[in-house]
């Protein structure tokens, strides 16, 4: 499997589309707002450019990508309001791999600017640029870079693990999709190596990108105890093992799929950073929420059903792509109507919660 031809999110804004189906993350960028204002504050007092550059990494598609653009455009106006300085340019550049939908954020964009005109006086001086790749390797210039965003992008990691499927093809993690309680210690080990390369490899080529004294804000899922993690893609690898015994998809098929995803601890966070050595942690924090919580409190009258329903096509927005591209687009709908059908009771029963981990960093100077 190629990840970089099969990771991407439901495009265009159809009713599975993740443009619509992005409340999750939009919750998620709402709770981390205070630390990324307290970092570019932070920044903005220390460093003057002529033009400010960020980057958002694994931005997506949808209205969060330009959502973050804007909180940070603000937090820079507010800033040096303050230092009673005029605000710098910025050109900010939004990432994702080149399988994302790009179109859809461009669309955006006049309206977009149009807002941004109306709002602050330095019309005219906000420029917004697309930089198509991976992230796990170098992106842009050297010291070219004042401030790199990350939110919900950095779990997914560059390849599967080449060691869970051996030389004569037959499955490490049988029955399972990612790490899961009937997982063996060998695929936790081969999923947390390969989560500390592709760290290493991501803290590095930005430390070549990044001014000196340039931060950081990564938003990531994480777990408490990462080789027997609660995860919702654990859950669906449950309703594809169903599907296993039903005799709709072939053992053989599930048993040799896994995701290129990982959720570390806070410690394995802060093993590799201090390993690889370029970056000052200022802040890592973790907080939690139930699967639906972020459905409650968009309409708290949602019953039941309705919160399965509405989690269900979130999900199937972001791995409809990854996971049809292996089992195929005619087993989705089953899939995804046992999902809805099972999520809340296992919810209940087991108390899941996504647990998110905020990761605060300045190069070193």
């Amino acid at each position: 499997m190629e990840v970089a031809q099969v990771l991407h999110m439901n495009g265009g804004d159809s009713k599975s589309s993740y443009a619509n189906h992005s409340l999750l993350q939009r919750a998620v960028i709402s709770t981390v707002k205070p630390i990324v204002e307290a970092s570019i504050e932070e920044l903005c007092s220390n460093l003057f450019p002529e033009c400010l550059k960020i980057a958002d990494l694994g931005c997506s598609s949808g209205p969060n990508t330009l959502l973050v653009v804007s909180d940070i455009i603000n937090n820079i106006q507010n800033t040096f309001r303050k230092l009673d300085r005029p605000p710098p340019s910025l050109q900010a550049f939004l990432n994702d791999l080149p399988r994302n939908d790009f179109n859809t954020v461009f669309r955006l964009l006049p309206g977009f600017y149009k807002k941004l005109n109306e709002e602050h006086e330095n019309k005219g001086s906000y420029f917004i640029a697309a930089m198509p790749g991976s992230y796990y390797g170098r992106l842009f210039p050297d010291n070219s870079l004042h401030f790199v965003h990350s939110s919900y992008a950095l779990m997914w990691i560059s390849e599967v693990p080449k060691g869970l499927v051996t030389e004569g093809g037959e499955g490490l993690n049988k029955g399972n999709i990612y790490i899961a309680k009937t997982s063996t210690p060998a695929v936790f080990h081969e999923y947390f190596e390969q989560f500390k390369r592709d760290f290493t490899v991501f803290l590095r080529s930005r430390a070549q990108e990044l001014v000196p004294g340039g931060s950081m804000v990564l938003t990531t899922m994480g777990s408490i105890k990462s080789n027997d993690p609660h995860c919702i893609w654990e859950f669906v690898g449950s309703k594809l093992y169903d599907m296993v015994l039903d005799g709709l998809i072939e053992e053989e098929k599930l048993d040799t799929f896994n995701l290129p995803y990982y959720a570390p601890t806070m410690d394995e966070v802060k093993e590799v950073i201090e390993a690889e050595g370029s970056f000052t942690l200022q802040n890592l924090e973790v907080f939690r929420n139930d699967w639906d919580s972020y459905i409650k409190q968009t309409n708290s009258s949602f019953d039941k059903k309705s919160r399965a329903a509405i989690l269900s096509t979130d999900i199937r927005a972001v791995g409809e792509p990854i996971l049809a591209s292996h089992f195929g687009e005619e087993t989705m709908d089953d899939l995804f109507r046992r999902f809805e059908e099972d999520v809340l009771d296992h919810m209940e029963k087991e108390n899941c919660q996504f647990i998110n981990l905020v990761i605060s960093l300045t190069k070193k100077c």
